[in-house]
């Protein structure tokens, strides 16, 4: 498959491309996924395995190759063609610690961006054998099968997810003894997976921290086309800028009440 002409892509075009990246990236995942791996530490102390640096490498030889005019921002290799209108946003594996320390609920991440805003987005499981893609306009899948938010509107009867609860205990104390007290069921998570829960219905809302842009936009993508809802602390909608607090909700009276939870 060579180059096609973008002026004759539509998002569907992109998001059919998003999956076979997602299956690629899957299959190099599982073949690193409980071997030997080597290991860097970043600045901020976060690993870096082999596999981090292998998994983006084939994702941007894949995209140069067909859309050879878009930028790429992977979290490995940084921002290439950050002046572009076409952006392709990468994490090669979302939840590197899990990773390392065999657990399954590590993820990948890609989205297709437009002008900044996500058109298309993939949440790959690879150790489960799950692809959920989000397409702006066109809903939300996994494993091609159509899913959906819950339509809980009420916080003291949801499945609450708390993400990076660690450094939420340490930064915003006060919010995590609100958060303790929050919703009927409440689970301690990290990385992407929560998300994906939500998107399927499973999970009704998500508080999140510290993320990166290759952590959340893919991942809005997904949430809002099953008919979530997914913002900043604020309420802002996330662009390439935001802070890396984020909620996700089923509906939008869940996601107000987590806004007001947050606001304390």
């Amino acid at each position: 498959m060579g180059v096609e002409p973008e002026t004759m892509l539509t998002t569907q075009d992109y998001a059919d491309h998003a999956v076979r990246i997602a299956e690629i990236a899957g299959d190099a995942a599982r073949g690193y996924f409980r071997g030997q791996l080597g290991v860097e530490f970043k600045a901020d102390e976060s690993p870096v395995t082999q596999a981090d640096k292998g998994i983006e490498d084939k994702v941007r030889a894949y995209l140069k190759q067909h859309f050879p005019g878009h930028g790429i921002f992977g979290e490995e290799h940084g921002f290439d063609g950050a002046d572009r209108n076409d952006v392709w946003i990468i994490d090669p594996i979302d939840g590197t610690r899990s990773f390392l320390s065999g657990h399954p609920l590590f993820g990948f991440l890609l989205g297709y961006l437009k002008g900044g805003v996500p058109l298309a987005g993939v949440i790959g499981m690879p150790a489960l054998g799950e692809t959920f893609l989000g397409v702006r306009g066109a809903g939300a899948t996994l494993n091609g099968a159509p899913i959906r938010v819950s339509d809980q509107t009420r916080l003291d009867q949801s499945i609450l997810f708390v993400n990076e609860g660690d450094k939420i205990h340490r930064d915003y104390p006060q919010l995590f003894e609100r958060l303790m007290q929050a919703g009927q069921t409440r689970r301690f998570a990290y990385d992407c997976y929560p998300h994906a829960l939500l998107a399927a219905g499973h999970a009704d809302a998500v508080i999140d921290y510290d993320l990166q842009p290759y952590d959340y936009l893919p991942v809005s993508a997904v949430i809002e086309a099953a008919g979530g809802v997914i913002t900043d602390w604020d309420g802002q909608p996330l662009g390439l800028k935001s802070d890396g607090r984020v909620i996700s909700a089923a509906t939008p009276e869940l996601h107000g009440e987590m806004l007001a939870l947050i606001k304390g």
